[in-house]
């Protein structure tokens, strides 16, 4: 089979697609033929930089999510040919991801997908969906009456996390560091450009997504009014961690903090999400999509940051 793989830090441009073996079926992981897979920014820092990480098997092939077909149920209760989704879990850094025509991944991080959705959409939802799922839903408890921040919502996270809140009835304020980045933001109800320092500029948010992360978080919790809620879930701003945080002077009076982990997808929360873009009649906003034979050209233009939204790789 035709796949990526990675020994050391690696530019977009000089991806290149090598012959390996088919993976061999062992009890408690299934083969799945990938159709298609959506394009991550852990992938591209794993590319870049993170390859050199003890934690990191090498060689390894990259892609944390794929969709396809069952190639080999082994000893699941999945059937040849049967439609699915997996991500997380260890894909693409403990062991091979998707970046490949197979994958031999763990059953328990695969899930039967029940969608008419064609291989290019269905693969823009699994990682991207899950993530602005759990952190809307399971962390923020968003409502139809909230007004929520999304800061840092030019990605594929943040279209997405616009995209259901909106269908749910809430009114989104959408933020983008480039005055040239706000006309993207038109799906929500108020485009914001972000100077660094939007505190006093917002009234009436009652919960914030924040995907610029660390460098931005503090700020974000002084936006909110009483009671609001505010999850940490994106590190757009490069800044990883918060040294110096004291909750106690940091988070106002009345104003709550989590955050959300995207490594933990169940079969439950898959139906939900499909569920819930099928009665919504939603469906995933793409970037790009490209052809696997020309990944070196995905990859380099996820590190030219060119593509407005999710990027996609079709079989």
């Amino acid at each position: 089979m035709k796949a990526v793989v990675l020994t050391k830090p690696t530019r977009g441009g000089d991806v290149r697609l090598t012959e390996c073996a088919l993976p061999k079926v062992r009890p408690g992981w299934v083969l799945v033929r990938v159709r298609a897979f959506g394009m991550n920014h852990s992938e591209q820092l794993l590319r870049l930089s993170e390859i050199r990480a003890d934690h990191i098997r090498k060689p390894i092939i990259p892609g944390i999510e794929c969709v396809g077909e069952i190639a080999d149920p082994s000893d699941s209760s999945f059937r040849k040919g049967q439609r699915v989704a997996a991500l997380m879990g260890g894909m693409g850094r403990s062991f091979n991801g998707s970046y490949a025509e197979y994958a031999l991944l763990p059953a328990h991080h695969v899930f039967a997908v029940s969608s008419e959705l064609p291989w290019e959409e269905l693969a823009a939802v699994p990682e991207t969906c899950f993530t602005a799922w759990g952190s809307l839903f399971t962390c923020l408890r968003l409502q139809p009456e909230d007004t929520l921040l999304v800061r840092g919502a030019t990605c594929a996270l943040g279209y997405a996390a616009i995209q259901l809140a909106k269908a749910l009835g809430c009114r989104v304020i959408a933020t983008a560091r480039r005055e040239s980045s706000l006309s993207l933001l038109s799906e929500a109800d108020r485009a914001v450009l972000d100077t660094g320092r939007l505190e006093g500029t917002l009234p009436g948010v009652t919960k914030a997504l924040e995907l610029v992360g660390p460098k931005t978080l503090s700020d974000t919790l002084r936006c909110m009014q009483k009671g609001g809620i505010v999850c940490s879930t994106g590190v757009l701003g490069g800044i990883y961690t918060l040294n110096g945080f004291d909750p106690i002077r940091d988070i106002p009076n009345g104003v709550y903090l989590t955050g959300f982990y995207s490594n933990s997808p169940t079969q439950e929360s898959m139906d939900q999400i499909f569920r819930f873009l099928t009665e919504r009649r939603l469906k995933p906003r793409i970037g790009k999509c490209f052809d696997f034979s020309r990944i070196n050209q995905a990859c380099a233009a996820q590190d030219a940051g060119t593509v407005s939204g999710k990027i996609v790789v079709r079989m």
